[in-house]
């Protein structure tokens, strides 16, 4: 057994992962302690602009892996879920929101995930939401979401196969029986080795081929990475199949190494 310690944490992952591939900003909250400094010092290093507001007792997860790479994590989300009254200055210069659905589940950190896609979308900007993981839909609920994502529409909705599944947005790659509520969002559907299919408004489809990766250690933090090269990817071309290979390839270089750092992984 090998024990792992790292920062963590679905957006921090994302500006950890995107910051090597086009300038990048981190909106959030962390405890005024020892942990929180290492976060902000973490990403900072890695070249996040980080804004953040120092409040409560910076979280925690532990993450049990198997031999198959699968993964069991135990939460304890502490001050992340803490964040309000954001500047309009945190905005500034922004091209791409990217919101995990986690912070759709409860507390303060709710009302402002919405408040900013609003703000964000008044502006001109883009957002992107990740599906995050089935437990937290299922908890949320999936036409309770669905019903958020509806106005203001995000402009990428991302989701592994079984998110995308549930939310009843792509079925094996088809169009799901709920896509029509979301028309004016891309839905990107990652069916891990297979080729990702992109959902375009208007009914276009994209599939992508996922290059091989041997030797798969760990998938956490993959899914984080992919959604990392997709945006830096589709701000440098516009191209959503672009976007989507440079999302393949960032995550194929976390997926061999067993609890990757940021710089490991970029």
């Amino acid at each position: 057994m090998e024990i792992f310690h790292t920062r963590g944490g679905s957006g921090a992952n994302v500006a950890g992962f995107a910051a090597a591939l086009h300038p990048t900003r981190f909106l959030g909250c962390v405890g005024d302690d020892h942990v929180g400094r290492f976060l902000v010092d973490d990403l900072e290093g890695r070249g996040v602009d980080v804004k953040v507001q120092r409040r409560g007792k910076s979280g925690t997860i532990v993450i049990l892996i198997d031999q198959n790479g699968e993964r069991t994590m135990l939460p304890q989300r502490g001050a992340s879920t803490l964040l309000h009254d954001v500047s309009d200055e945190w905005l500034d210069g922004l091209e791409i929101l990217h919101v995990p659905a986690y912070s759709f589940d409860g507390g303060p950190l709710q009302d402002t995930a919405c408040d900013l896609i609003r703000r964000m979308k008044r502006r001109g900007g883009k957002v992107s939401v990740d599906a995050s993981s089935t437990g937290m839909l299922t908890h949320f609920g999936v036409e309770a979401l669905l019903d958020l994502m509806a106005e203001p529409a995000p402009d990428f909705l991302i989701g592994n196969e079984s998110e995308a599944a549930l939310l009843e947005l792509s079925d094996s790659g088809k169009p799901g029986a709920n896509l029509a509520r979301l028309p004016k969002t891309v839905v990107v559907a990652k069916y891990g080795p297979e080729p990702t299919v992109v959902h375009i408004p208007g009914g276009e489809r994209l599939t992508v081929p996922v290059p091989p990766v041997e030797c798969i250690r760990d998938l956490t933090g993959a899914g984080d990475a992919f959604a990392a090269g997709f945006l830096a990817g589709y701000l440098k071309t516009r191209l959503l199949w672009d976007a989507c290979e440079l999302g393949h390839a960032t995550a194929a270089k976390v997926l061999a190494l067993p609890g990757a750092s940021m710089a490991e992984a970029c």
